[in-house]
């Protein structure tokens, strides 16, 4: 006979929200500089929870423009996906910093602070993918 999961240990409902496919042209979104973002690194949040009611991926485009940058942070859980695709800037992984160029693609695993500055002189423009949407070490 299956046994059944005590309500003690259940997780909390995830807020629900309506969620449906959607296609939304990149011009449509707005930019946002979002909290220890410096000097003009914008982003426009594509996929997100607060956008799409989104789960498990948080997806934006980012442009910083030269000189911007972001202040060296470590995610707990989350795992993060930078691809360039335009300019040239530095990333700084664990302390080491490195050039990245069009067509990069890094890996930044949770536990590794990491940094990324336009150290070009055009604008740097990635996307920005993270899963799981939270930092939360208590989310799924």
């Amino acid at each position: 006979m299956a046994t059944r999961r005590n309500k003690a240990s259940r997780k909390p409902a995830r807020k629900s929200r309506q969620r449906r496919a959607t296609i939304e042209n990149i011009a449509d979104v707005p930019w946002r500089e979002f909290p220890e973002h410096f000097g003009g690194a914008l982003s426009k949040p594509l996929v997100m929870p607060e956008t799409k009611g989104s789960i498990h991926l948080d997806h934006r485009i980012s442009c910083y423009q030269p000189m911007a940058y972001v202040a060296p942070h470590t995610h707990k859980v989350q795992e993060q996906v930078y691809h360039v695709l335009e300019g040239e800037g530095t990333m700084e992984i664990a302390g080491k910093r490195r050039i990245v160029r069009r067509h990069d693609v890094i890996f930044i695993p949770p536990g590794i602070e990491h940094a990324i500055y336009n150290s070009g002189l055009t604008d740097l423009v990635f996307i920005v993918v993270t899963s799981p949407t939270s930092d939360d070490e208590s989310t799924d």
